[in-house]
């Protein structure tokens, strides 16, 4: 029994993978990945400046009279529970307390219409004073933020529970709200009027 003879195949290119195949795209795709995480770590990174007037998460710029930020619930929930905003405040910190309100929670309350009037029209009292801020047409609650970020000199009165976790990661920066009947400040051992 002799061997089969084989006939040699003539003009028959190897299989090669095409340049679009998924496998080949996947490894440009690593690629890339990796020098992005390279060019990342080549760059230097933003490190914020540690505020000079904080003694670990105790404020030293805080102190009479006090600054405080208002926002547009905590003036509409004062008039709901028919508080005195400024006797309040002094009530709760034993101080002379300067109410504060940017130019972004003016326009909101300006927004919420006829239904908020009397909120508007304490706003507007010349007691208060009024903050402009740079931000145009922005959210209320990021302007506070930034601007207490930049200042740390403020107390925020707020009943948003977003808008207080938001400023609990602000070291030195306490934050003012409604309990009951009464005013309460969170993260300032020296406001003695404070309910426990």
């Amino acid at each position: 029994m002799g061997k089969t003879k084989q006939t040699r195949k003539f003009a028959v290119a190897k299989k090669m993978m095409s340049h679009k195949d998924e496998r080949v795209r996947e490894n440009l795709e690593k690629a890339q990945k990796k020098q992005e995480e390279i060019k990342k770590k080549a760059e230097p990174r933003h490190v914020e400046t540690a505020n000079s007037a904080l003694f670990f998460q105790y404020n030293t710029q805080l102190g009479p009279p006090y600054h405080v930020l208002v926002d547009t619930n905590f003036i509409n929930f004062s008039i709901r529970k028919k508080l005195d905003m400024i006797r309040s405040m002094m009530d709760c910190l034993l101080a002379k307390c300067i109410p504060c309100i940017t130019d972004c929670v003016m326009g909101e309350l300006e927004k919420l219409g006829g239904k908020y009037k009397i909120a508007l029209r304490l706003a507007k009292d010349p007691r208060f004073e009024r903050i402009p801020c740079l931000c145009k047409g922005n959210y209320a609650d990021d302007c506070i933020t930034k601007l207490v970020q930049q200042w740390r000199c403020f107390i925020v009165a707020t009943c948003d529970k977003e808008l207080r976790g938001r400023i609990r990661k602000i070291p030195g920066v306490p934050c003012m709200y409604i309990s009951g009947q009464k005013y309460t400040v969170e993260r300032m051992p020296e406001a003695f009027g404070a309910p426990p």
